[in-house]
């Protein structure tokens, strides 16, 4: 199976440029405010309209309990699909049944993948757990807690990859899809060329060793 690969904190046409001409199969797009990565709509907009029309455009969202202003900002963005941080997250029906949704779950130690067949099934982001950050943490967590969760739902895999842990990962989680951001990154917003190039040639690698049996 083909990892796919989501680069999330997009700012740039070049860097989204990039990653298309590289592979990925998501750009992440940052409404979160707070965030060093933030973009506003319109920006986004620009971004997303050059894009080809089979990559995904991901509207990131956090602390959200209305979702008519989310489904408001994703629609200024032309963006189809959103992707929910807690702690609070809106209804998914009303406003938000439209759009493709990806739940975002901080994995504190003791997380229970059976906890995604309770919450329905469907998509989930897995990403670190800090009591200060609402994902982009740039730190790991413990993978082994993760390979469950592919029973319960669609996984894509989140914190602190970077091209050097990459492969490891997938080899240990095989989620449908990695996520990245800080891992990529010159600064905060700005990617790195050669880190991306390099987590997409990581990302093959394991892939190609995981069909070959290595």
């Amino acid at each position: 199976m083909r990892t796919r690969v989501k680069i999330c904190g997009i700012t740039r046409w070049e860097d989204a440029q990039l990653a298309v001409d590289l592979g990925a199969a998501a750009l992440g797009f940052n409404f979160y405010p707070p965030s060093p990565r933030h973009i506003d709509p319109a920006a986004a907009r620009a971004i997303v309209l050059k894009l080809p029309p089979l990559v995904t455009a991901v509207g990131i969202f956090a602390d959200e309990s209305d979702g008519g202003r989310v489904a408001s900002v994703a629609r200024e963005a032309r963006i189809g699909t959103v992707q929910l941080h807690g702690p609070r997250f809106p209804p998914l029906e009303g406003p938000l049944a439209d759009f493709t949704v990806i739940r975002a779950l901080a994995v504190l130690k003791g997380f229970q993948a059976e906890r995604l067949r309770e919450l329905g099934g469907g998509t989930f982001l897995l990403d670190t757990y800090d009591a200060e950050l609402l994902g982009g943490t740039g730190k790991p967590f413990n993978w082994a807690l993760a390979r469950e969760a592919n029973r319960f739902g669609t996984i894509f895999l989140a914190g602190g990859l970077t091209p050097e842990n990459v492969g490891q990962a997938i080899r240990e989680v095989r989620p449908f899809a990695v996520d990245v951001a800080s891992g990529v990154e010159a600064a905060p917003g700005v990617k790195d060329a050669h880190k991306l190039r390099a987590f997409f040639q990581e990302v093959e690698r394991a892939d190609r060793g995981i069909k070959d049996g290595i």
